[in-house]
């Protein structure tokens, strides 16, 4: 049976990133969030597959030096608060 979004556990794929790599640094693509439209419901670190969200005051916090742009938190997003630019855009 699927489970809903609801129903999966509070917990990152990963809990740490590597620790070994800075791998932001090849990022082609970076997630920005917009605190604005942000609704707190944690998908985003939910299906960070590197674990680099943080959730301050229950809002997504990226840690750009490990984040790797794959995106996947811009696409859980319901609320589409998270926006893939590409690196040097900003």
């Amino acid at each position: 049976m699927t489970k809903s979004y609801e129903e999966i556990p509070l917990t990152p794929i990963s809990d740490t990133p590597s620790t070994i790599n800075l791998t932001g640094y090849w990022r082609v693509m970076r997630p920005v969030v917009d605190k604005s439209k942000c609704k707190k419901c944690t998908i985003c670190w939910k299906f960070c597959p590197d674990g680099v969200i943080k959730l301050v005051d229950g809002e997504p916090v990226i840690d750009l030096q490990y984040c790797k742009g794959c995106g996947v938190c811009s696409f859980e997003c319901p609320a589409k608060c998270i926006i893939m630019v590409k690196e040097g855009d900003l």
